[in-house]
């Protein structure tokens, strides 16, 4: 199958996600008080992890192998943001809201590229999906954090939400412009006024745990 066609804002969208879901790594890690090496590979794992997964399951060819700039990004984001940590960390929510940008990026962009290889639109909104949250949780694995997938929190709903509005949109607007800017807007301001204003599912929608009764 052919490599897909050059587009830059495929290929900005891409460095940008890049960039961010880095930093949000080295943030994680220096909480933890971590060496610069630890933190740069948490930061470059972070942000090529979800890509990497979305291209294995799709069988095509993973996208940072032929092109270095994406290995350059993580590495270069990760580096400056090491020595900056400590103006960039204000709070544990800077983290929320540069992965909420992050995850918003990843799944505009995981749905274009398994759209374009011929995929289906369902097919297209779990890579979406998939690619907005492996980065996250392979991050808080690799930190030590609580991971934010397991909390009651709205994080992966707001990604499905976001994922299905620009499949309509491409469905039934195909030639109107800005679908791809809206859907990452979505994303991020569910997840910005989750962060915000402690959204949460409703009780009776959330499974027993230790602590319920």
């Amino acid at each position: 199958m052919d490599v897909l066609p050059f587009s830059t804002w495929y290929y900005i969208m891409g460095i940008v996600g890049i960039a961010v879901f880095s930093i949000t790594g080295v943030l994680a890690g220096a909480k933890r008080g971590m060496d610069l090496f630890g933190i740069v590979i948490i930061g470059v794992i972070t942000a090529l992890g979800g890509g990497t997964l979305r291209d294995l399951i799709l069988d095509v060819p993973v996208f940072w192998i032929n092109n270095n700039l994406y290995i350059a990004i993580a590495l270069s984001a990760a580096i400056v943001a090491f020595f900056l940590a400590k103006p960039l960390w204000c709070s544990y929510r800077a983290l929320l809201i540069l992965d909420g940008l992050g995850v918003a990026l990843f799944n505009v962009q995981a749905i274009d590229k398994t759209l374009a290889y011929g995929f289906s639109p369902v097919v297209a909104v779990i890579m979406g999906i998939i690619t907005g949250i492996t980065g996250g949780i392979i991050r808080d694995l690799l930190a030590g954090n609580p991971n934010l997938i397991l909390k009651q929190e709205l994080y992966a709903t707001p990604i499905l939400i976001g994922g299905v509005f620009y499949i309509i949109w491409l469905t039934y607007l195909p030639d109107a412009p800005f679908g791809s800017l809206l859907a990452i807007l979505i994303v991020f301001l569910i997840r910005f006024a989750a962060i915000k204003w402690d959204l949460r599912y409703p009780r009776w929608l959330l499974f027993p745990g230790k602590d319920d009764s």
